[in-house]
C-alpha cells in the first residue's frame, strides 16, 4: 500500500493530492468526534502507561513525530500528548519534535520564502509540532529548511550550532546529536515514508554517492530569539531525485538489526527506532550493500541514469 501510494503521489497533479488530503482530513475529524460522543477520550495517564510499557524511561532524549488524527481523541489536545512525552522522560530527559516550516517541497519553499524567523516562522509539522513549538521552556535551533524543537535537559545542546550548516543533517545538527547522544526516534500514525528525516543523516555523513542535493546553494535570512538578522546558506533536496526514495522498505532491515519495534501509542501503530543504532545500520549497510532510502535492497537494484 505504500509503494501505490508513493507511486500515485508521483503522477498526480498536486490539485488532485489537495483533494485526497482534504478529504482525508474531514474523515478524520468526522472520526475524532464520533470517539468523544461515545467517551472514547485519551488521557494523559492512559499514553503515559503506554510509554512505559513501550520502554520510555526518565532520562531518554527522545524525537517524536506524529500525526495527532492518529492517536485519537486526545482530553487536551495536543498539551495531552506533550504532558505525557516530558513527565515520561522527566527533568533529565529531552524531548525533541521537528518543526520544519516545508509544507511540501524544500526547493519551492527556499525560493518562495528567503526569511526564517525562528520565533515566527510556524511549524508546517502538525499541530501537536506547533503547540510544542510555543511551549515555554522549548529551544528551536537555527536552519531554515529542518529546525527541531527540543524542551529538556539537553535542549540547548540539541538545537545549538544549526545555524551555518550548508546542509541540515550533519554532526551539528540535531538529528545527528540525537543518535550520538543514544537517543530514541517514535514515529506516532506515521512512518518512514513520510517522517524519516533521520535518514538523511546518512547522506552527511558519509560520501554520499547520490546526487541528493539540488546543485544550486542558496542564501538566507535567518531572525533568532533575540530579533537579530543573520545570513547563511543551504542546500536543499533535489526533487526529481526525491521521488526516488522507498523509504518504508527500509523497516525489515530495521527490524531484523533490532533498530525498530512496532507498537502502539492511544491508537495510533507506533514505531520506535534506537537512534544510534539506526545511525550504524545505515553506515554499514551503505558501506557493503549499497543500502539507502533510494536503494533499499541494494545499489544493484536501480539504475540512476535513466
Amino acid at each position: 500500500m505504500n509503494k501505490l501510494a508513493a507511486w500515485l503521489r508521483n503522477i498526480l497533479p498536486d490539485f488532485i493530492l489537495e483533494k485526497i488530503r482534504g478529504a482525508k482530513k474531514s474523515a478524520a475529524r468526522s472520526a475524532l468526534q464520533k470517539q468523544k460522543q461515545s467517551g472514547e477520550i485519551i488521557s494523559k495517564e492512559r499514553l503515559l502507561i503506554q510509554l512505559r510499557e513501550m520502554g520510555i524511561a526518565p532520562g531518554d532524549h527522545l524525537m517524536v513525530h506524529s500525526a495527532m488524527s492518529k492517536i485519537g481523541f486526545l482530553a487536551d489536545g495536543p498539551k495531552t500528548f506533550v504532558d505525557a512525552l516530558l513527565e515520561a522522560v522527566g527533568p533529565e530527559g529531552t524531548v525533541c519534535m521537528p518543526s520544519s516550516p516545508v509544507k511540501k517541497l524544500q526547493l519551492d519553499y527556499i525560493r518562495e520564502a528567503p526569511v526564517f524567523d525562528v520565533r515566527n516562522t510556524p511549524s508546517a509539522m502538525g499541530s501537536i509540532t506547533e503547540y510544542f513549538r510555543k511551549l515555554p521552556g522549548t529551544l528551536r535551533s537555527l536552519h531554515p529548511t529542518e529546525p527541531v524543537c527540543a524542551n529538556g535537559k539537553l535542549a540547548a545542546e540539541f538545537v545549538g550550532n544549526h545555524f551555518g550548516e550548508l546542509t541540515p543533517y550533519t554532526a551539528n545538527s540535531p538529528w545527528k546529536k540525537l543518535m550520538d547522544a543514544n537517543g530514541k526516534i517514535m514515529y506516532v500514525g506515521v512512518t518512514l515514508a513520510n517522517a524519516g528525516t533521520h535518514l538523511h543523516t546518512l547522506e552527511d555523513a558519509v560520501m554520499f554517492k547520490y546526487p541528493v542535493y539540488y546543485p544550486e546553494i542558496f542564501s538566507v535570512r535567518v531572525i533568532d530569539a533575540t530579533g537579530l538578522e543573520h545570513e547563511m546558506e543551504t542546500r536543499v533536496h533535489n526533487p526529481e531525485f526525491s521521488k526516488r526514495r522507498r523509504c518504508d522498505e527500509l523497516i525489515p532491515l530495521f527490524e531484523r538489526e533490532n533498530v525498530l519495534q512496532k507498537t502502539t501509542l492511544g491508537k495510533a501503530d507506533c514505531l520506535l527506532l534506537d537512534a544510534k543504532a539506526m545511525c550504524d545500520c545505515m553506515v554499514k549497510n551503505y558501506s557493503e550493500h549499497g543500502i539507502t532510502m533510494y536503494t533499499p535492497h541494494g545499489d544493484k537494484t536501480i539504475k540512476f541514469n535513466d
